[in-house]
């Protein structure tokens, strides 16, 4: 006989777009900048108030109901922005789930949402972003508008229209196909279903988190938010890692296209000076960024949410992108290095012929006068 189909009673779709908008933004003078409503963001909860260590708490932002294009026809969702003082705006589009909706139901939503392009949506959450750049643009440190952005999605539910366990939910709901938007009828395969759901986490037999590299789906009674706080943590991280390892591509090809077309001869030049002061500038940036981001958030006692952000980081690959941004660093490094020694040398054989022409000079002028 099969399970009953899992109704929604209360619950909402967050949909994330996260941008790169700065450099650096001072969270304090932005706050001061801000219309209200404002506050400063803490992740809410009774396992997090003395577990979860957030030395620069992103500044909250509402911007108020919203219509935004969906396939089904225009919603209205509430927009929130999460401002990271590394310089990332995290616009939130919550999208109310309408009480008595499956989650089978939810599968067109999902399908439009991981599985195809959203240029409406993303349209929407850039311009919210640029409204947000100009008006706190004095709190921000070389304001820019990159292209690229990260997308993440939640599928949030406080409860749903009869008691349900995690157990129940692993086994009989279709978690694996709301989480990768697939519509097609033919069932996921045994290994593709398990590699979905192997990241599931329970604290209380009441709640659930599933995360996934795109999505992740969560059951909390308590309507604590901690599990997507942390989630949009971790997307935040990766699109910067993204940001500096576009960077780090162009800053090369262009270090090889200047060397290449100064030559030898511009290794005295004003321009190749100007070249190393930015390649050194460039790799203090990228110094300081990835100390912050490693000093973003600390858990000192919460294994659970510890357990859970860890396996977040593994899934969206956080550690292969690092290393990527990091090997780049080395070879800029590298780089930088042969530079600065090719000029040093460059300098020291113009001293020696110099000196040897003074030298000359010296005998020559002697000679002349007797």
């Amino acid at each position: 006989m099969p399970a009953p189909p899992f109704r929604v009673q209360d619950g909402t779709v967050r949909i994330y777009r996260l941008f790169d908008v700065a450099d650096a933004i001072d969270l304090a003078r932005a706050e001061a900048l801000a219309a209200e409503p404002k506050s400063r963001f803490r992740l809410e909860g009774p396992r997090t108030r003395s577990a979860v260590e957030i030395p620069q708490p992103p500044l909250h932002l509402r911007l108020g109901a919203r219509e935004a294009p969906f396939d089904a026809g225009p919603r209205r969702v509430e927009v929130r922005v999460h401002l990271f003082d590394y310089g990332v705006a995290s616009l939130l589009l919550e999208l109310p789930i309408p009480p008595g909706t499956s989650l089978e139901d939810l599968l067109p939503l999902s399908e439009e949402l991981l599985d195809r392009p959203t240029p409406g949506l993303d349209a929407l959450a850039r311009r919210g972003a640029e409204e947000l750049v100009q008006a706190l643009r004095p709190s921000m440190e070389r304001a820019r508008s990159w292209e690229g952005l990260e997308t993440y999605t939640v599928f949030f539910v406080r409860s749903f229209d009869r008691p349900v366990s995690p157990r129940e939910l692993l086994a009989d709901a279709p978690l694996a196909r709301l989480l990768l938007g697939e519509r097609d009828p033919t069932p996921l395969s045994v290994s593709e279903r398990a590699d979905v759901l192997k990241h599931h986490f329970s604290y209380l037999e009441s709640d659930l988190a599933v995360v996934d590299w795109n999505s992740a789906f969560v059951l909390e009674p308590s309507g604590s938010t901690d599990v997507p706080d942390l989630l949009e943590f971790a997307t935040a991280h990766l699109l910067e890692l993204r940001y500096y390892d576009a960077l780090l591509d162009r800053e090369l090809r262009r270090i090889y296209d200047e060397v290449e077309a100064t030559g030898a001869r511009g290794l005295l030049t004003r321009r190749y000076g100007r070249l190393l002061r930015q390649t050194a500038a460039l790799l203090l940036e990228l110094s300081e960024m990835v100390e912050r981001l490693e000093n973003a958030v600390k858990f000192v006692g919460d294994f659970y949410l510890a357990r859970l952000y860890q396996a977040a980081v593994r899934r969206f690959r956080l550690p292969a992108w690092q290393e990527t941004v990091l090997r780049k660093q080395r070879l800029l490094a590298d780089v930088n290095r042969m530079l600065s020694d090719a000029a040093d040398t460059r300098r020291g054989e113009l001293l020696e012929i110099t000196i040897i022409a003074l030298i000359a000079w010296e005998i020559l002028y002697a000679l002349w006068r007797r």
